[in-house]
């Protein structure tokens, strides 16, 4: 059951015009893929392309796939082996969603982190608390391990004029 699932899925996701992420599998293994995600437009993650490890249990789709980042990313829901903290990888999993769901539910992981269930709370108290700190270090991380752009305009402040503006003051 698992593998046929899977060839649906993957032949699903092939035949979509998924703009920010593609996945699929690595040589013959149907249940070992590999996928990337673009970061979205509007985030500190913009530009960047993050590679997923994707694998598929044995009785899958009544378990949920194992997926984590294998690029490096600032995120307060990701660990820093990768792993992702994520309902849909958890307790919300169901059989009727797929691989694609998965996909975009990371995506809009990046557009909105959850600080309150965080892997990394020092990350989350720094996007809750220095927001302005937080972006430009995921900029650079983005940046320095996915590719993404970078420059001191669009790093949202450097210095004493990123402090001042999280503190409110000049």
């Amino acid at each position: 059951m698992s593998t046929r699932r899977i060839r649906k899925e993957l032949l699903e996701l092939n035949e979509q015009d998924a703009v920010n992420c593609s996945a699929g599998p690595v040589g013959d293994d149907i249940t070992e893929w590999s996928g990337i995600i673009i970061g979205p437009e509007g985030t500190p993650y913009h530009g960047g392309i993050f590679a997923l490890s994707i694998v598929f249990p044995h009785d899958y789709p009544f378990k949920p796939p194992r997926v984590k980042f294998t690029t490096i990313i600032y995120h307060c829901n990701v660990s820093s082996s990768g792993y992702i903290c994520l309902d849909v990888l958890k307790d919300k999993w169901s059989p009727v969603l797929t691989i694609t769901k998965v996909l975009l539910s990371i995506c809009s992981l990046l557009n909105d982190p959850n600080p309150n269930d965080p892997l990394r709370p020092e990350i989350a108290r720094e996007f809750l608390e220095k927001r302005v700190t937080h972006d430009q270090k995921a900029r650079i991380m983005t940046a320095q391990y996915a590719g993404g752009p970078y420059s001191e305009e669009g790093g949202a402040g450097v210095g004493k004029e990123a402090e001042a503006e999280e503190e409110g003051t000049d």
